[in-house]
């Protein structure tokens, strides 16, 4: 199979790269209401790429928000069904000034997509995409495959419960298969054994009814930029330790086994330091980088505003401040109650010379899949075909709400097989997805349907 494989995808490489580049050209931001449109066209895009790639039926079906799109290819009722996992919708792109690039007009520089989306994920599904049809047109394939694309995952994924619950014969699957995730490097390969929680939250306090004279009324009236910056101050100690009450009360001790074997992946310090531009490292005391950012929660604040932010000065006592903060949770903690500890806490601290009003925005759960189960078996073995590597497993730091839903509703267990990069900028401006790791999935993927086949 490998050679057939090999000869059609050099063969077709450039209508590969090109076909994916085209559906990074449509604005899918999800997040906006005035990219609605922009959103059903990637919606209709996706499902004749689906028809184009080989699959036998394809459709965009509605939800209470963005549509969802649907396809498959069947060739066999007996033989294993693997349903594939991606999203559609992409991050706003702002602040614009910072993009090197027009962020929806893609640009390759030294072999680097850069674009909104290239890397999360229109060009990590779209790889399968072209894997389904490499197999198609040579013959060989030996699972059904499925597709559910999705339109709201970077808004928390607040309509696609329903949908597969409503939809369940539809997406029945033996495994799911999830390009959304990172390769430790293109020198040694990975494999996310999960995904952590979130969390997500906004609070606003005020004071005044309007903003104020810093001359008559400051140091009489409380500013809300600085209460809710004590507040904010307050949620972690001198070791960056979450203060919250209860923040930890759920979550399970990782074994001194596995936090060895996460450790066993190369880290390059100096080199981490220099690729995203800080002088030092900063965390929970006691963790390293890697159990920082895969098996232990967080706390960040992700945005914060108040007052005067125009050009030059405007001495005014604001009249309110407002934050965005989220958590990032690991397995056995519940997104419902930490959000619920969250608003609790911030509405309990604040002094009674302001007004609080705090709300949730989103959530999901932490999802782990062991690394003993058949589907992760078969893409440890794909990669170590590809790569000539076994996989280290790896715990991701990102948030992929849907997965604990997924395996709820369908009963299946999900396998993440990304082929990004920890520095491709996912949210952030000058996202970029190489064009090799591009191929390489598309090289990747069919092995893990011979492998799981077998």
């Amino acid at each position: 199979m490998s050679q057939v494989w090999k000869e059609y995808q050099e063969k077709n490489k450039d209508r590969f790269l090109e076909e994916m580049l085209e559906l990074l050209r449509i604005p899918s931001v999800s997040a906006r209401s005035e990219h609605k449109s922009d959103m059903i066209k990637c919606a209709e895009a996706i499902k004749d790429a689906l028809l184009a790639s080989g699959c036998d039926k394809a459709q965009v079906m509605e939800t209470g928000g963005h549509p969802v799109v649907y396809g498959e290819k069947i060739i066999d009722p007996n033989k294993p069904t693997v349903l594939v996992y991606g999203h559609y919708d992409v991050q706003p792109v702002e602040p614009l000034e910072l993009w090197h690039t027009p962020p929806f007009q893609p640009t390759i520089i030294d072999g680097k997509i850069y674009a909104r989306g290239s890397a999360d994920d229109k060009g990590q599904f779209y790889m399968h995409l072209k894997a389904l049809e490499t197999m198609v047109n040579t013959n060989t394939m030996c699972t059904n495959i499925k597709f559910i694309i999705e339109g709201e995952e970077e808004v928390g994924s607040p309509n696609l419960a329903k949908f597969v619950a409503a939809n369940k014969d539809l997406l029945k699957a033996d495994v799911i298969l999830i390009s959304d995730s990172a390769l430790l490097s293109m020198d040694t390969p990975s494999l996310d054994t999960g995904v952590r929680g979130l969390s997500y939250i906004e609070v606003e306090v005020t004071s005044a009814a309007r903003d104020l004279h810093s001359g008559s009324y400051g140091g009489a009236v409380a500013n809300p930029i600085v209460v809710l910056s004590k507040m904010i101050a307050s949620c972690h100690d001198e070791n960056n330790h979450i203060t919250i009450p209860g923040f930890y009360d759920d979550v399970v001790t990782v074994s001194d086994e596995e936090r060895a074997l996460i450790n066993k992946a190369p880290f390059d310090e100096e080199e981490y330091k220099k690729e995203i531009g800080i002088k030092e490292l900063w965390g929970e005391k006691g963790y390293t980088t890697y159990e920082r950012t895969g098996i232990r929660p967080t706390l960040e604040l992700n945005g914060i505003w108040g007052g005067y932010t125009g050009e030059g000065s405007k001495t005014v006592l604001p009249a309110k401040a407002t934050a965005k903060i989220s958590a990032r949770l690991v397995p056995n903690q519940s997104s419902e109650k930490i959000t619920q500890l969250l608003l609790d806490y911030f509405r309990k601290i604040a002094p009674s010379c302001v007004t609080v009003n705090a709300f949730e925005h989103h959530g999901g759960e932490a999802y782990n899949t062991p690394i003993d189960s058949k589907g992760y078996q078969a893409a440890s073995k794909a990669l170590e075909t590809t790569f000539g590597k076994t996989p280290i497993p790896v715990r991701g730091g990102g948030s992929i709400p849907i997965c604990h839903t997924l395996e709820k509703e369908l009963g299946t267990q999900i396998i993440f097989m990304g082929f990004g990069l920890d520095n491709d900028g996912l949210h952030s401006p000058n996202e970029k997805y190489n064009v090799e790791n591009y191929f390489k999935g598309i090289e990747t993927i069919p092995y893990f349907h011979k492998y799981f086949a077998e």
